[in-house]
């Protein structure tokens, strides 16, 4: 893309929408800013329009990363599990500006970010487990996102075989999301503390605090982590596996790395936290977008 080009990148979870001006290489121009994200889905619409608009004269684009999977034209939410408003995925972001808008799942997303200039930058074959709300997981298979037939390549909704103990948001049971997202490390932390107040915040409060409490919920939800991440392993064969998400800056990565080698068939793999932290997926969203425009520029 030639010229200054400058683009509002957004990253839309289940818990936070955060947002930041970049220019066209991903680099931030300004502290994201980051607010709650609204329960109802005509709210998150309104937010998003009232953050464009105060951006609109200066960008060339909209670059979204966003819980749920995007379609193969990157314009829109295919599918969308209980994380996210009912209706999330009706979603038009196009309406949001005149100007091109980007649309990427945001594991995808970061695992281009880490991909293009962050802690897989060199690698071909690469695994993100992006650890939210929820849970996404993105492939780079021979240097390129895998996508699938659809788009929906990654969705962490497989089961795990505890017999029907937790039941997902996407309405199964014991899915490895349930067992390996922020909402299941506050579901562990519950059941050790014995108080059905206890949030995953809590825990991280606990873990700064020194409560052992609090160390021994997040063990046993890393634990849980660990062992999907053997599993997907096995099955694609990465050389590398980045974690991404603000959940992973407590993990015992030497650790966690021993363990997942230990299981699996083709070790040795590199366990990373991710280089670009939080805004791995507003940057790789930024960066998608632009090789999008460019290559429709080309035809």
């Amino acid at each position: 893309m030639s010229g200054a080009k400058k683009f509002l990148a957004f990253d839309i979870g289940g818990t936070k929408i955060a947002h930041a001006l970049t220019d066209s290489r991903g680099c931030l121009l300004e502290e994201p800013q980051r607010d709650a994200t609204p329960r109802d889905n005509d709210e998150i619409f309104r937010l998003l329009q009232e953050i464009v608009r105060r951006y609109e004269a200066e960008i060339d684009g909209v670059a979204i990363a966003t819980a749920g999977e995007a379609d193969l034209d990157n314009r829109r939410i295919i599918s969308s599990v209980g994380n996210m408003p009912k209706g999330y995925m009706d979603t038009v972001f196009e309406k949001l500006t005149s100007k091109p808008v980007y649309v990427e799942n945001d594991a995808n997303a970061a695992l281009w970010g880490e991909y293009c200039c962050g802690a897989a930058k060199g690698c071909r074959n690469v695994m993100l487990v992006a650890i939210g709300t929820g849970v996404g997981v993105a492939f780079l298979v021979d240097g390129k996102l895998l996508k699938g037939k659809s788009g929906a390549a990654g969705e962490a909704h497989f089961p795990v075989n505890r017999g029907q103990v937790r039941r997902c948001t996407c309405g199964a049971w014991d899915c490895y999301e349930i067992y390996a997202s922020g909402t299941a490390l506050g579901l562990d932390a519950k059941e050790v503390f014995g108080d059905p107040s206890v949030t995953s915040y809590d825990v991280i409060k606990g873990i700064k605090a020194g409560d052992a409490r609090a160390v021994k919920a997040y063990e046993i939800w890393e634990h849980d982590v660990m062992q999907g991440i053997a599993g997907l392993a096995n099955i694609f064969d990465p050389e590398m596996v980045v974690m991404f998400g603000s959940l992973t800056e407590f993990m015992n990565f030497g650790k966690l790395q021993d363990e997942v080698n230990r299981q699996i068939l083709s070790a040795p793999l590199v366990l990373r936290r991710a280089e670009l932290e939080n805004n791995a997926a507003m940057v790789g969203a930024v960066l998608g977008a632009v090789q999008k425009i460019d290559k429709e520029k080309n035809r």
